[in-house]
């Protein structure tokens, strides 16, 4: 059986049974070549007559490294060998290729220029076939799909996975995202898990060429990917903070009362991610209310509270990705998020306060940006202290806020952080010679640069540009509250 098209041709496949063995032809008008295997059964696949590699569009080939020729897509940045099964990612920076699953680089100080591009063979004989009506629902057993290639999950019912995290039901409905963008949680737009430990790479896997009359597959296994190990360290850092210069839904259930506890008074948030292990992650710090710490690019959570952290040679103890600011529904003008505070307060791990808007900017930097989150509150919970974090300053976590002191962002396969005290919006604030009205569309624009291939970073980079309106270090006054449930889940 093969499947329906987008205006190529298909050679109708095999299963995939080994390596690809067929006999090639230089020439585009010749007889085609005998079909070779696919990657994903039932599914058509296209190869260059020349090369012998499947293809799912054109690619650039990078030969002879520890896994084969490998195939760089100049359209998704995917990365395959040469029979099409995925391998890794093109990172944001173009330079280097990153393994799937373990984050580690497969190529590193890559110079695409200097690479060969291949394009798929269509044999003229193959050109035809039907062009579907992509407007009407995909019938049973058959995928839509948003992005160009999804990995596909059969479970209660059929999820497609893209590369970018995030997952779609056959129809092109986004309805959440995966939590290791290859492997983890499926959860839903309001934090609810639907799919538990998904591993996309012992899925079927499908690309855009393919995508509206694929037949359904055998319900594929799963199993999580286990946690990175680290050596234990002694040693405990503190972590970064940044001065200078819609998120994520964090569940649903209505807006958290906020009950006040007292003790308060005036300052200013400022805002930074470095990646590294929390303060409050360290029992020794913690205070018996430790702060969660991860692995695996900040998405499987660690409890062994001894590791070290990435930002301290060798230390495998992070940042998780979950700890993003962000929006509850219902909540209006009010926000959520983690934050760091003066190392000289210690014992405050595992506190909130609530911080108001005044509608000023500290460092003179009142502008419209601040005026507009004048009167909006922000819950924050303390998970980190920072040296340079002054009384009244709350350091706030966020993607892209600045690395700080500190940067364990290396293995992220993220693009450039912006300015080291400040981050992507300090960027817009010298790019545009400080221009207020141009910092909120062009924070937005490098979040999505910045975090293409992290769904849930992005959001919390958004969270900056659109809840806080790309406002710079804007003053507020505070007071200590009761942590709501929304901000202890995540804790």
């Amino acid at each position: 059986m093969s499947c329906l098209f987008l205006k190529k041709a298909f050679l109708p496949c095999a299963a995939l049974t080994g390596l690809l063995v067929f006999a090639c032809s230089s020439d585009e008008t010749a007889t085609a070549p005998t079909t070779p295997s696919c990657p994903v059964a039932e599914v058509p696949c296209f190869f260059d007559s020349t090369y012998s590699y499947v293809l799912y569009g054109d690619a650039y080939i990078y030969p002879g490294s520890s896994q084969g020729d490998l195939l760089i897509y100049k359209d998704t940045k995917i990365v395959t060998d040469a029979e099409g099964t995925p391998v890794g990612t093109l990172n944001n920076s173009g330079n280097a290729i990153i393994d799937n699953l373990t984050g580690e680089p497969i190529v590193q100080m890559l110079k695409l220029g200097e690479l060969s591009i291949v394009t798929p063979y269509i044999p003229p004989a193959e050109e035809s076939g039907e062009i579907p009506d992509t407007s009407s629902p995909a019938p049973d057993g058959k995928y839509k799909m948003v992005h160009d290639m999804a990995w596909v999950l059969h479970a209660d019912q059929d999820y497609l996975i893209y590369n970018n995290g995030d997952v779609s039901d056959v129809n092109c409905n986004i309805i959440g995202t995966i939590t290791n963008h290859l492997g983890g949680d499926i959860v839903d737009k309001n934090g609810k898990t639907l799919v538990k430990d998904v591993n996309a790479a012992e899925l079927d896997y499908i690309s855009k060429e393919n995508n509206i009359a694929c037949p359904a597959r055998p319900t594929s296994s799963s199993s999580s990917k286990p946690s990175s190990s680290a050596s234990s360290s002694s040693k405990k850092p503190e972590s970064s903070s940044s001065s200078g210069g819609n998120g994520g839904n964090g569940g649903s259930g209505g807006c958290p009362a906020i009950k006040t506890k007292g003790g308060g008074g005036s300052g200013w948030a400022t805002r930074y991610w470095d990646c590294c292990k929390p303060s409050c992650s360290w029992n020794e710090n913690a205070g018996g209310k430790l702060s969660r710490q991860c692995t695996n690019k900040g998405r499987n959570q660690d409890t062994n509270y001894g590791n070290g952290s990435v930002c301290d040679g060798g230390g495998s103890a992070m940042t998780c990705i979950s700890q993003i600011p962000f929006t509850v529904s219902g909540c209006n003008n009010m926000g959520f998020a983690f934050a760091a505070v003066p190392a000289s307060n210690g014992g405050q791990c595992g506190k909130c306060f609530q911080l108001t808007f005044t509608g000023a900017g500290h460092y003179n930097s009142t502008n419209s940006n601040t005026n507009a989150i004048k009167g909006k509150k922000l819950i924050i919970m303390v998970t980190n202290v920072g040296q340079d974090v002054e009384q009244g300053q709350f350091d706030i976590m966020i993607p892209g806020g600045g690395v700080g002191i500190f940067n364990g962002c290396s293995s992220m396969g993220w693009g450039g952080q912006g300015a080291q005290y400040g981050g992507l919006l300090s960027d817009c604030e010298t790019e545009s010679n400080y221009n207020a009205n141009s910092y909120q569309e062009c924070l937005k624009n490098k979040c999505n640069s910045v975090f293409s291939g992290d769904s849930e970073a992005k959001k919390g980079c958004m969270f900056l540009a659109e809840f806080m309106h790309a406002a710079g270090n804007p003053e507020h006054n505070y007071v200590e509250v009761e942590c709501p449930d929304v901000l202890k889940d995540k804790y």
